[in-house]
């Protein structure tokens, strides 16, 4: 495969991206009844096109008030289901932890105090907060944007405004006030909430910023060094770029390399004058020493001084067995677990949705994030009352090879909220069509189901090294559309074994997709 795309399907790969979609409606009799695969000339059109002639189509759209099938195409059939795996995963989330839920990240004073001077360890408590208020605005909610910075292989991936060292921040200021000016002693990070699974990419106990470094470059004037600029900045990283601008119209490539402990970042390569900037992004390899760091570094701008070295490992091997006697001198509150989910669904947010198993776990007592399967099987079976057998799954975010799903078992899904007090919160946190989330870049204009389909993306990328292309293993779409006179109706959209020889070429099978569910609804509209 061409080494540049080969490169940024692994820079995809790495930065979790699966786009995930789920559909809903539980409808009475078989969905392979009612209309079969009579989807009208625009949508067959679409479907046939040169990119699919190897690929498999499914289709089931609903009416969940009547239970009629409307269209239905292998709808009882497995498929790759890349990110719909969220609509699972945080439905169950959502029913195990509560949609208020916060989650609490303490810091406990251990040793003694003389004064304003503690003799002993500051111990934050890492709770499985996947923020820690680095992306909270003012008004609490949580920012994100429609191409996320963990895509940020992605054509258009940008930066929230938000600090995403806020929490540590607020957490110093509070030891501050608590009276202590002076730890003669240690900073830990205590990570013992639950181990951290061996899944893609990892959710470990404490997360700042995504466990990433965020590296924009910003075009000059032709043949001068582009500017950088990168974030958050804590010893000892260090970030260093030669890229250089070329003239308007030029090449744009930028490489990333890393230090074996990702500590020394390096950016290489060129970018148009004139162009966007361009976001790149760099695993932070030890979250535990660098949120360590971080919060060294926080207590030192509040005017704490830390007599341990503020850099190295964490001491872990030096935190108590409990804080029984222990005060606790600050906290830092997230905000309610919907404003997560929303995160997590609107962007297809692959660490959040992984954490959500841990944190599923650590609610029923358990150290093991596997120990959420159990929940998830037990929340199909017994209280949306789906068969759990259409889904086989491995992981929070939809991004192992083996994972499979039905279009019925996700419509099902779908159908399940509808009959929920939290409907409307619920399809409300989807990406909606040409307005915002995974979906806000496709039918922008002369568009009229734009506002109107509210859907979770999956998709799943290979790199094709026989025919030096891009195998599209899925893209799916699924949830809810709106018709014209207010009805809801569910519905599943999603092709497997697709091709692209590229990946802004990739980007017509997910606008293909996108665009028959708009005509899906339109169609709906126009009969109602």
């Amino acid at each position: 495969m061409r080494p540049m795309i080969s490169g940024r399907l692994r820079t995809w790969a790495a930065a979790g991206t699966a786009l995930v979609v789920l559909a809903g409606a539980a409808a009475a009799g078989s969905p392979a009844a009612a209309h079969g695969d009579d989807l009208g000339p625009a949508i067959e059109a679409i479907m046939h096109k040169p990119s699919y002639e190897h690929a498999q189509w499914g289709v089931l759209e609903t009416d969940p008030e009547s239970g009629q099938v409307i269209h239905s195409r292998f709808a009882n059939q497995f498929f790759v289901p890349g990110s719909t795996v969220k609509l699972v995963t945080l439905s169950t989330a959502w029913h195990a932890l509560g949609p208020n839920h916060r989650f609490t990240t303490p810091v406990m004073a251990t040793g003694t105090r003389t004064g304003s001077t503690l003799h002993g360890n500051l111990a934050l408590v890492a709770q499985g907060d996947l923020t820690m208020g680095g992306r909270t605005k003012p008004d609490g909610s949580v920012a994100y944007t429609d191409i996320d910075h963990t895509e940020a292989a992605l054509p258009g991936a940008t930066l929230t405004p938000e600090n995403p060292l806020a929490g540590i921040n607020q957490i110093a200021r509070q030891i501050r006030k608590s009276g202590i000016t002076r730890v003669d002693g240690n900073v830990i990070i205590d990570p013992r909430l639950f181990t951290p699974p061996a899944l893609d990419p990892q959710p470990t106990p404490l997360i700042l910023n995504d466990n990433l470094i965020d590296l924009l470059t910003t075009p000059t004037t032709p043949g001068q060094r582009a500017k950088l600029f990168w974030r958050p900045q804590v010893a000892p990283y260090q970030v260093t770029s030669s890229v250089r601008t070329v003239s308007s119209g030029g090449t744009t490539s930028i490489n990333v390399t890393a230090s074996p402990d990702g500590t020394r970042i390096r950016l290489s390569g060129t970018i148009a004058a004139g162009s966007q900037p361009q976001l790149r992004i760099s695993n932070i390899k030890d979250p535990n020493a660098f949120g360590r760091t971080a919060l060294i570094e926080a207590l030192a701008r509040a005017g704490v001084t830390v007599t341990a070295p503020p850099t190295g490992p964490n001491p872990q091997n030096q935190l108590p067995a409990s804080y029984r006697h222990d005060p606790r001198v600050a906290a830092y509150v997230s905000p309610p677990y919907s404003q997560y989910a929303k995160l997590i669904l609107k962007v297809s947010h692959n660490l959040g949705a992984n954490l959500a198993l841990c944190n599923m776990a650590v609610s029923r007592g358990s150290k093991n994030c596997f120990d959420a399967f159990p929940i998830e099987h037990d929340f199909l079976t017994n209280v949306a009352h789906i068969d759990p057998t259409q889904f086989q799954l491995a992981d929070g975010r939809g991004g192992t090879p083996g994972e499979r799903v039905t279009p019925k078992g996700l419509v099902e899904i779908l159908t399940y909220w509808l009959h929920t007090p939290d409907a409307k919160a619920f399809r409300r946190l989807l990406p909606i069509l040409g307005v915002d989330g995974s979906n806000g870049i496709s039918c922008k204009t002369n568009c009229p189901a734009k506002g109107k389909v509210f859907a979770k993306p999956g998709t799943i990328l290979s790199g094709d090294e026989l025919n030096q292309q891009i195998g599209v293993g899925a893209q799916n779409e699924a949830g809810y559309l709106r018709t014209n006179d207010g009805r809801l109706l569910t519905f599943f959209v999603g092709v497997n074994g697709a091709s692209s020889p590229d990946l802004q070429t990739f980007l017509s099978i997910f606008n293909d997709v996108n665009q028959v569910t708009a005509l899906l609804q339109e169609e709906a509209s126009a009969h109602g």
